[in-house]
Formats: C-alpha cells, structure tokens, sequence
C-alpha cells in the first residue's frame, strides 16, 4: 500500500458541480469532503451529528435561524448537531467539510440539492 498527501487545490480542480461534496479522506469514520458552493442552500439540519465547515478560498455566510455567522478564507465553524442553518455563498466559495461518513448533505430537507453520498475524487 502507497501512501499520498491529499493535494486540496489539484481534488478542487476536479469539481465542476457546485453543492456536489467530494470525499477525499477517511480518519476513523470521518470524511473530509471538498465542494464548492455559491449562491444559498437549502435550510436543513443534522440531528445525530455535528458538521465543520473549512473555507479554503472565498467567503460564505452561515445562517442559523437567529444569527449570521460570517467566514472567511482560513476560517471554521463547527455546526452543533440538530442545529437548523443554510450555508450562502454570494460568490463561489471553495469549502472542506468533515463529517460521519453517510451523512447527507441536505439531512431530512431532501430536494435537487441532495449530492450521493461517499463520492470519492
């Protein structure tokens, strides 16, 4: 078995798709997935899990139901399980996501944002 780093921005450049999270590690059960985002998501929660955000590049806007948290390049947010919120991007934003493996990225929202999950790049 080889053993590689992780090149961030080469796996960004493979993403076309905007809110369409790509795995590109595993630690324990743990998936660290890259996406880019731009525009809003969908509101939505994750009732058994906390979710990070990481912003590579850019800048989004975490909204939860009674507060704005703004991030920049460098920046992290963890959002507390059960926690509502809806990730905006007013411009394309490049984002690292860790998470359980298996979780959905629009949890129990559903609709056309829903990326599969466990989609390796």
């Amino acid at each position: 078995m080889r053993h590689h780093p992780v090149n961030l921005k080469d796996k960004l450049s493979l993403i076309q798709q905007h809110w369409s999270p790509r795995v590109v590690a595993e630690m324990n059960d743990y998936q660290f997935k890259l996406a880019k985002i731009e525009g809003a998501f969908v509101w939505h929660d994750h009732p058994d899990t906390d979710e990070t955000f990481l912003v590579i590049e850019g800048e989004m806007t975490m909204q939860l139901r009674d507060e704005e948290i703004k991030l920049a390049t460098g920046d992290l947010y963890v959002v507390p399980k059960g926690v509502e919120h809806r990730p905006v991007a007013e411009h394309e934003c490049h984002i690292l996501l860790i998470e359980p493996r298996g979780v959905v990225n629009t949890g129990d929202a559903g609709g056309e944002l829903t990326a599969d999950v466990d989609v390796w790049i």
